[in-house]
This record gives C-alpha cells, structure tokens and sequence, in this order.
C-alpha cells in the first residue's frame, strides 16, 4: 500500500499524519526536539507505524510523498533567532526599515519607545547608486565604494545579506551587479535581491521581505538541508513538498532559495483542512478556522468556499512588528495554547500566555520538570483531561503536580485550586474569542454566520464556550483535530507566485507597460511548470491578480485579473468594474467618477495534486452508547459526574449530551452542559452549543 506522510512541527507537538490509498488517516503525535527536528518527526512516525502495523522505515519505503511544515520560521523571526544579516540600500535612504510604516497604535502616547528595525542600523550601509523612477540612471553605481564595503562585512559577523535599492524594480541593473559582486568578494555568502524576490512599489514592504528572507537563509538552508539528509538515511526516497504561506507547497530545493515562503508555513494549513472537512459534510463554506496548539491559538477565515488571503501580514502587533511583505494566508496568532503560562499581574489581574511552557519542560503535568501553571495543567485539575489516558494512553499526566502549580494562582488570588483552574481556563477563552473578534467583527464579518471549527490538540477544550459567546450555531471538530495543519497538506496544492510593478490608470491605461509586466510574471510560471512537468505533474492552472486603488486613495485592494493580456478598452473596463464590486463589498460604497490605479501585479500558479479521499468511518461493531467510563468534573456549577467515551468506539450517528468528554488519540473534545455533540456519517463532530441545543 502507498502511503503520502505529512508533518507538522510546532513549540510543544510534532503532529504525524500517514494517508492510504483507501482513504484512511493515522495520526502520530510527539514533543518536538527543538534541538533535532528529526527527533521528533520519527517518534510521531513511530507511533504511526505502530498503528499500522509496521515500522517506522518501512512506511517511509512506501511512501510517495513527503509534506512538511514547520513554525521554525516564524518563531525565529518573533525571537530575533536569526542570522546576523546586513542590509544595503540607497545612499540617503538608511532609515526604511527604522521608520517602517510611520503607524502608531497608540497616537498620543508620547512615551512610547520606536520599535527597533529588523535589522540593527549599525549593519544597515548606504550604496552611492541612484535610478529614478523611470528607469534611468540619476547616479552611476560607485563600485569601487561597494567593493570595500563588502570586504569589510566579516568584520562584523556577517551572515547575510540583502539589497534593497530604491528604484530597482524600475531598472534592477544595479541591484544585480550589486549582487555580482558580492559573490566575486564574499563567494558563499546568502544573499537576496529584493527585485526578484517581491517587486512592489512600497519601499518598506519590498525591504522588510528582502531582509526577512535573507535572515532566514543560514538556518533555513541548514535546517532543512538536514532534515532530507535525515529523511534519506531514514529509508525515504521520493519528493520532499514543504508548506508555504501561500497556503500551498513547494518542492524543497525552491523554498531552500525563498525561506520567507516558510513563515506561517504551519497554520496556513489550517483552513485548507478546514474548507475540506465542511464539503464533505456538506455544510456551509463560511467558516471560522481555530487550531489550538500547545504554543498558540491561530485564526484564520475561509469566505464563500475561498481561503482568505492577506497581504498585510505583520509580524508582532501592527505597525510594530515587522511586515511580511508578501501574499499569505490571513492567519491571526496569539499566545494562548494548551503550555500557555497562567500569572498574576502587578495589580492582581489573572493572565494566560503569551509566554509558553512549550515542550521542554512542558506543563508541570507531563513530569518533565515544569513548575509554572499552565492550561493544561488548569484542565486536568477540572477533570477534563484524564491523567490515565492522554495522547490515547501513551502519556501519563502527573496530576499532583498540577494541582500543585496552579495552587500558585489560587493562592495569589485567595481561591480554591478549581476556582482557579475554571479562571484559567475562562481567561484563555477570553482571549481566543478576542482574536476572533479581531479577524472577524473588526471586518466587519459577524461570527455568527459562520461554522467554526475546533482544531488542534487543545482545541475541544474551549471551543463550546467560544461558540456559545460568538453566536455561532455549529461547531465541527474533526476526528484529526489534533494535527489539523499536518492534515491540511494533504488536501494542498503546489503553488508558487511571481509580481512586477507597474503604475498605471484607467484614465491612461499603459497596455504596453502592463502586457510587458504580465509577460515576465509569465515567464517566470512557465519555467516553475516546467519543473513540475518534468516531474509528471501536468495539472495546471494560472491566476492573475492587482493591487488596486482610487486616485488618492492610500491603500489597495486585491482584484481578480481576468487574463494575462489587455488587448482592448473594453478589458480594462471590466477590469475597473470588478475593482469597484470589490470595492463596495469591503467598503459598502463606490467611487464611480474616480479614476482607478494599478500598482502591483501578481500571477499565481497552482499545480494540483491528487488529495486522499477523506477519511473513512468505520463503523463501530458497539451499537449502544454506554460510556467508558464517568469520572467527576469541573464545570461552572461545580463537579458534575461527566461521562467519558472513547472517540474510536462512538458510531456514526451518535448524539452525545453534556456534560461528557469525548477522547480521541490526538485531542479531547469537552461537551458542555447542554451542548450536543453528533457524529456525522464522516466520523467528525458536529456540536450545537447550548444556545441552540
């Protein structure tokens, strides 16, 4: 039997996800190694192939494909874990990534301290070089200057460099001999250009992604360089695809070259799993994605059965932080997992996260040396996690212990150690339900409209009381929840992007400058589809898109281009027509007697994969629904005899009435009092809260 393995490495779990060619899903869970990503990669495969009745080498001997993702990226940009990197720019521009945006959250406080730029001013160096705006050489590039420049970079520590010069996405002659030189000076150095890599015209994004990519290649390159060779020694010889912020994957070797794809690579899986599971349900494609993990709470939408994007994706809080400077998935992440730390403030406010215990030592209840209370711990002391049968029987939880550390909080508060838990447990909701807000109320999208779905390990813990709080009607839990990114690679396809820049309008339409621009993104697609050609993928599809706004205007929206040349007038009225529709669904009004303008233009190309057949349910030879067992557990009316199942034992059609737990091997659903839990004829969890039960 053929199998296609997909894995998922988080802060705290490394999820293993094995399909067949029959449609099953086997889920393998493990501590991530921070020190040695295949450490846990093969402890997940082990469980796996435990499961399956095999070994850990066999099933890589008979699998197609391998999909990996990783939040290693992200986690190094938040942490500042990454490569000491110098950036090259205009003489007379040092300050683009100091300055950012110019935005400021919060107007009138004056203390607050200006965020330190991405990379450290003392690497930023000024290049004597300037193009203007059409093209055209304003000051000749002073290369003996840049030649000693270069020579002077170990000097600091140098690991890595990027270039962003002012107008090189108008003329990038000197950007490339910059490029030249570094590797006749510095041969070996990684390097990122920032014309090839995002040619837009905002100066700031265009140089935060090229010093972002740059930063990440040492330790992308060797990381993931060492897990093929890991992977290879393991006895697996097929591709390798890692997800990608696109919300797609792409062949290892082409995001060795573009690290930057791999920021958000982990969730933005999510809501392709999610968009998955509701078809097959058949219900309806509006839907709020939650992946609770053990280091964050991610959010990310799908609209009308389309996956949202974002190309206004920051790093850290807005305007703050640092912006991607690219498309992905519009995913909003806090602090707030299962290892999410509990604590009391100053002024004896509870708080959860965003601080996480991770993996190593973990939450005191895994016995790995922990002390500080997390919401793991707070679950266990309210009964919701069974010490005894954790991750299907194979983890023991240290109870004690977690009574121990949350009494911490009870104490600092003047409560009982269940009174605490139960604040524990409603502060993390809070804010889960606050990051939901943000990605929909503030859009203006009411929740309510929307399915939700409970994934990630931590997941069924809260998400009846976050429905119950929305509004939303209908919560789907997958059987998978526990590794719902590693089962949203399965259903992904391959897809890579390519822009260019250019400015023009509906009043002066530049169909030359356009049709020239849309020609070389073509380009660039046609020779990534040669590539895929050659390796027997032939399913293939392009889209176009630009950024769009009216004249004065100082934001743009994404618009669907129809085809990758304007031929007539009446092409670009369209084109101006469905900017306006977009216009007015964002911002309920239309601007008709205004000119539009067109900056950036992206081509997307999508290769699509053969996914698996959904999971199939098979149903249980036990036709009653007597409970495995009932232990008590805490509720907000205090302890209440709860029934227990086992998830595996539970047949299609099954109604569940809270207060119970139901245990799967990879997560634990909690069904409040006076939620119904249904299994579908899928095996999946459609829960109504108890508003509407």
């Amino acid at each position: 039997m053929t199998y296609r393995i997909s894995v998922d490495t988080g802060g705290t779990f490394t999820d293993v996800v094995v399909t067949d060619s029959a449609g099953g899903f086997t889920i393998g869970k493990a501590l991530t190694d921070s020190t040695h990503a295949f450490a846990g990669i093969a402890a997940g495969l082990a469980v796996a192939a435990e499961q399956l009745g095999t070994t850990a080498s066999l099933l890589l001997a008979d699998t197609s494909m391998f999909l990996y993702g990783t939040t290693r990226a992200t986690n190094g940009i938040v942490e500042r874990k990454i490569a000491r990197t110098a950036f090259l720019t205009t003489e007379g521009f040092p300050d683009i990534l100091l300055l950012k945006e110019g935005g400021k959250a919060e107007p009138h406080n004056l203390r607050m301290e200006y965020p330190d730029p991405y990379v450290p001013r003392r690497y930023t160096f000024e290049v004597r070089e300037r193009m203007n705006a059409e093209g055209g050489v304003e000051t000749a590039l002073a290369e003996d200057a840049l030649r000693q420049m270069l020579a002077s970079l170990p000097g600091y520590g140098i690991e890595a460099i990027a270039v962003c010069l002012l107008w090189s996405i108008a003329n990038p002659a000197h950007e490339c001999r910059v490029g030249a030189l570094i590797e006749e000076v510095l041969p070996g150095l990684p390097y990122t250009l920032s014309h090839q890599l995002n040619p837009i015209l905002r100066e700031y994004r265009r140089a935060s992604s090229t010093a972002i990519d740059a930063s990440l290649k040492p330790l992308t390159q060797r990381y993931l360089s060492d897990l093929a060779a890991d992977l290879r020694a393991a006895g697996y010889h097929n591709d390798i695809l890692v997800s990608t912020s696109f919300g797609g994957v792409m062949h290892l070797a082409d995001v060795v070259q573009r690290p930057i794809y791999l920021v958000k690579s982990g969730p933005a899986m999510a809501p392709i799993a999610g968009l998955a599971y509701v078809q097959a349900e058949g219900l309806p494609t509006d839907v709020i994605v939650c992946d609770a993990g053990g280091t964050t709470f991610d959010v990310s939408l799908v609209r009308n059965g389309t996956v949202e994007f974002s190309r206004d994706t920051w790093l850290g809080p807005r305007w703050t932080g640092d912006n991607l400077g690219m498309a992905s998935v519009a995913v909003h992440s806090i602090g707030a997992g299962g290892g999410s730390i509990a604590w009391v403030d100053a002024g004896g406010l509870l708080r959860v996260g965003p601080q996480s215990a991770g993996s190593d030592p973990g939450p005191a209840c895994y016995g790995r040396g922990g002390q500080q209370p997390t919401v793991t711990d707070a679950a266990v002391v309210l009964g919701h996690f069974d010490p005894k049968h954790f991750l299907g029987g194979r983890m023991t939880l240290d109870e004690p212990a977690a009574r121990l550390a949350v009494q911490q909080i009870a104490a600092a508060l003047g409560q009982t150690v269940e009174r605490a838990a139960w604040a524990i447990i409603a502060v993390a909701n809070e804010n889960m339900i606050e990051a939901i807000k943000e990605l929909t109320i503030n859009e203006g999208i009411d929740p309510a409209e929307s399915v939700l779905i409970g994934g990630g390990g931590a997941g069924g813990l809260n998400i009846v009381p976050i429905a119950q709080e929305l509004g939303c009607r209908t919560v789907l839990c997958p059987r998978t929840a526990g590794a719902l990114s590693a089962s949203g690679m399965q259903y992904s396809d391959i897809i890579t992007e390519a822009g260019a820049s250019k400015l023009t309008a509906s009043d002066g339409f530049d169909f030359n400058g356009v049709n020239s621009a849309l020609a070389s993104i073509d380009a660039r697609l046609d020779e990534f589809a040669q590539r895929l050609q050659a390796r027997g993928i032939t399913a293939l599809q392009k889209r176009y898109f630009v950024e769009a706004r009216y004249r004065f205007q100082v934001w743009e929206l994404d618009v669907p281009v129809p085809a990758n040349r304007f031929g007539s007038q009446a092409e670009v009225d369209t084109l101006v027509g469905e900017f306006h529709r977009v216009h007015e669904r964002v911002f309920a009004v239309q601007d008709l007697a205004n000119a539009v303008e067109f900056l950036n233009w992206r081509g997307r190309l999508i290769a699509h994969v053969q996914a698996p057949t959904l999971e199939l349910r098979k149903v249980a030879a036990q036709k009653d629904l007597q409970p495995d067992r009932v232990r008590p557990a805490y509720f907000d009316q205090g302890w209440v005899n709860t029934a227990i199942y086992v998830g595996e034992r539970l047949p299609a059609g099954a109604e569940i009435v809270g207060p119970a737990v139901i245990e799967e091997v990879t997560s634990t659903l909690v069904v409040y009092p006076g939620a119904v839990a249904r299994v579908s004829p899928g095996g999946r969890y459609i829960v109504t809260p108890p508003q509407e039960a």
